[in-house]
């Protein structure tokens, strides 16, 4: 043991390759795999991995073990650059392993001021001064250029005991929890103390026992009748989803799908369900809005949404309820790079077919728009990409009575990509203790409680519609009240002294 650790623990190769190889088995604990207990090893791996090294060889090692992460988590990416930008083999793994390279510089830059500013003495400060910087890491990773939110720690945990606290803390606390207790057991000497091994045992008890218990818990409360809905999953080829030659096809096939089932409160579409600017295709949607109103149903789809004014045109990436007056329409605000608008646009537009994607020119909606308004309730839509913002999502859940997410996770084909997804759609269901309605274009559509659980699920590249109920809720957990700032002021409040006196030592 004694000689694996100093392999471990050492500035050599040996540690870099098992923190590379220790970032890529944490993967394994979210979807569709779920083996938490593996990403709490791997953290434990990586924070062993930090207690001996330099500044310069912790930036070394946090950089290995987050290419390790996203080289095995996000290589899903490869396919969209290749399949629907047409890049050649070699060209799609170069984009996809430049980003996963400049994913990792998040973990690189974790590794070197924990090393250098805070690695202080004594295993507990350790312990939580690295997990408070995972914390501090995994923020800043959702806000700089525009953000990557993607694999939060916390997420491996939507299965475990420890979910009952995102209501609480939402994902971020669970990752806290998480790496908190991961580099604790790591921790080997505290357990050569019958005192520190119970303090140890202790807070794990409080932690999961406390999770189990929390799911008892409701922050939320029925409101309202439930509503049935009408969940279109078409499953259009994402090749011939922007096709001109196939738009006709598409509208019809929806138009079909959607007047073949019974009537329903809600129907709803998915992301650019409808391939044709609102100026162009409003005339379809009213008129199918309209016959299904004479039914008491109500029509949400995606839409693209153009407007036009003194500066041109602008096209948003849009969801809106048809035949509702005042309109009600939600524009996106958060947009995936490449996918949907193309950075430093005027260098690349135009390279290579991957910059030139279909509708990859969409403005950024504007902040602080009003829930959408549908069958006499408020739901809080979240357009693709935007469900794996936490804070962001909370945001809006905390006006609504329910959650409704739609969006096309056909560009990633049958990888883990939309399985991950999906799981960061069940955490936000479960932060705001609501029902959350996902619809997508060929999977996963699920119905998800306000536990998290998914009571009902179309499986991928089915064509197919799901009927199902949810029930509005009122109330406010914890998370939507004061989403991230207790844990950032506990960050704050945790880090600057030890990194000020860390300072002062030296």
């Amino acid at each position: 043991m004694h000689a694996l650790l100093s392999r471990l623990r050492g500035p050599g190769f040996v540690g870099h390759l098992i923190a590379l190889l220790a970032g890529a088995l944490s993967t394994l604990s979210f979807a569709p795999y779920n083996l938490w207990p593996l990403g709490m090893l791997s953290v434990a791996l990586l924070y062993q991995g930090l207690k001996e090294v330099t500044p310069k060889q912790a930036a070394l090692r946090g950089g290995a073990w987050g290419l390790g992460l996203f080289a095995s988590g996000v290589s899903w990416i490869y396919i969209s650059i290749h399949v629907h930008g047409n890049a050649s083999p070699p060209l799609a793994a170069f984009l996809t392993g430049g980003l996963e390279l400049g994913l990792s510089c998040f973990f690189a830059l974790m590794a070197w001021l924990w090393v250098r500013f805070l690695r202080p003495q004594g295993a507990w400060l350790s312990s939580l001064s690295f997990a408070l910087l995972w914390f501090a890491q995994e923020m800043f990773r959702s806000w700089f250029l525009t953000g990557f939110p993607w694999l939060y720690h916390g997420y491996a945990h939507s299965h475990s005991w420890l979910a009952g606290w995102a209501p609480v803390g939402g994902v971020w606390l669970l990752g806290v929890m998480s790496v908190l207790v991961a580099c604790l057991l790591s921790e080997w000497q505290l357990f050569r103390r019958p005192l520190q091994a119970v303090a140890v045992a202790a807070l794990i008890a409080v932690f999961w026992c406390g999770g189990l218990l929390l799911q008892y818990v409701d922050w939320t409360q029925p409101v309202g009748k439930r509503l049935s809905v009408n969940l279109v999953q078409a499953n259009i080829a994402q090749s011939d989803k922007w096709d001109p030659a196939y738009i006709t096809h598409t509208l019809e096939l929806y138009r079909d799908l959607t007047y073949a089932q019974p009537p329903t409160d809600l129907v709803v579409w998915p992301e650019t369900a409808v391939p044709v600017l609102q100026s162009q295709s409003l005339y379809f949607v009213e008129g199918i809005a309209a016959n299904l109103a004479q039914e008491g149903r109500t029509l949400i789809t995606g839409i693209p949404v153009d407007t036009h004014d003194e500066n041109g045109m602008r096209i948003y990436n849009g969801i809106m309820v048809g035949g509702s007056e005042p309109r009600s329409e939600y524009l996106k605000q958060k947009l995936v790079p490449f996918g949907e608008y193309v950075p430093l646009e005027d260098l690349l537009r135009g390279l290579i077919d991957f910059f030139n994607l279909p509708m990859s020119s969409f403005s950024r909606g504007p902040a602080d728009q009003p829930p959408l308004q549908a069958a006499g309730y408020k739901l809080a839509p979240l357009i693709c990409y935007e469900a794996v913002y936490p804070d962001f999502a909370a945001k809006l859940a905390a006006q609504s009575d329910l959650l409704i997410t739609i969006s096309n996770d056909s560009w990633f084909g049958s990888s883990i990509g939309p399985l991950q997804h999906l799981q960061m759609a069940q955490m936000r269901a479960m932060e705001s203790q609501r029902w959350m309605i996902r619809a997508t274009n060929n999977g996963v559509t699920a119905l998800i409680d306000p536990r998290g659980t998914i009571r009902q699920r179309i499986p991928q590249f089915q064509q197919e519609v799901l009927i199902g109920e949810v029930q509005p809720m009122s109330g406010q957990t914890p998370y939507l009240q004061w989403r991230s700032w207790p844990l950032v002021v506990l960050a704050l409040l945790v880090l600057l002294p030890l990194a000020w006196r860390r300072r002062q030592a030296r």
